[in-house]
């Protein structure tokens, strides 16, 4: 279902809120999943009627079962200036991917669970929020990231054991206890034992239990887009393993004994079976043998300048 909203004539250029002075705004499409985590029945209205006041050629896509992926062709085929994302974390990160560097710039405002690169771009949870700061200061900015097995990411990636654990930890951050409960079953019932052997831009290979790679964009430890940052965590015993896969990802875990990190834009990892990850708060699967690739300019993000790197890792 789309709606296009044509600016009110009678309305005066002085009483709407301004554009951003960095892009010009012409036509934008908005796409809106209202079965996503944050985003409910109403958001195509009000996303409407925000819309409606600025000087904009915009039309309102929802996402549903039936004209999901057509949906998405749409907005492409339109040919807009930007593209708004009101989803959940898989379908903005689909979006951003589809873009490429070459393609329109994209606002993946806050619509899923984690909500990891909204976050990183406009530091707040509110949707409605994140699409006022696009719309108003929004810029055309290159976001890097890294592709492993055609996934793209542009967070981070957790590779190994603890990345069984993500959806819990999640979980129970978003007070949901007995989903937590389900997912801890889970992880423990796939238990993945067997560690990773790694080599980072064709050097040695090396063993360990968990390998995290963050993008430049909300590193704390990278002030420009040279690589990703490579996490090696590496427990020597049960006790730390449990440790950091409560912990990892949160400020002090760079200090500890256990990990090891530095920039790399080749990153081959095998395993003895299948893989556990999370790919931008999306837990995959991979194949035991994987090679993670640097992408220095993945897409073209519509946000203000600088990002706010809300949850920089």
């Amino acid at each position: 279902m789309s709606d296009t909203l044509t600016p009110d004539p009678t309305a005066r250029a002085d009483d709407r809120p301004a554009l951003s002075p960095h892009v010009a705004l012409k036509r934008v499409v908005m796409l809106v999943n209202p079965l996503s985590g944050s985003v409910g029945p109403r958001a195509a209205d009000e996303a409407k009627a925000i819309l409606a006041d600025y000087d904009l050629d915009a039309t309102v896509l929802t996402l549903d079962g039936a004209n999901f992926e057509q949906s998405i062709d749409d907005a492409f085929a339109a040919k807009p200036d930007a593209i708004l994302v009101l989803a959940g974390d898989g379908t903005a990160r689909s979006v951003a991917t589809k873009a490429k560097p070459d393609g329109p710039m994209i606002a993946p405002l806050p619509g899923g669970t984690m909500n990891m690169l909204p976050k990183a771009l406009y530091g707040t949870p509110d949707w409605k929020a994140a699409l006022k700061l696009a719309l108003e200061e929004g810029a055309s900015q290159p976001v890097s990231g890294g592709e492993v097995q055609g996934e793209y990411f542009y967070c981070a990636a957790i590779l190994g054991s603890p990345a069984l654990w993500a959806p819990a930890r999640e979980a129970i951050r978003t007070g949901k206890v007995k989903l937590a409960v389900q997912y801890a079953r889970r992880a423990l019932k796939r238990a993945f034992s067997g560690r990773l052997r790694f080599k980072l831009d064709g050097g040695e290979k090396r063993r360990t239990e968990a390998l995290v790679l963050i993008s430049p964009m909300i590193s704390k430890a990278m002030e420009d887009p040279i690589g990703l940052e490579a996490a090696a965590m590496d427990p020597s015993d049960t006790s730390q393993a449990f440790r950091l896969a409560a912990t990892a990802l949160f400020s002090d875990w760079r200090h500890d004994p256990a990990v090891s990190t530095r920039p790399a834009k080749l990153i081959e990892v095998r395993a003895r079976s299948k893989i556990p990850a999370v790919i931008d708060g999306e837990p995959i699967l991979l194949k035991s043998d994987a090679v993670i690739r640097f992408i220095p300019k993945a897409f073209k993000a519509l946000a203000p300048l600088p990002p706010a790197a809300e949850g920089s890792l």
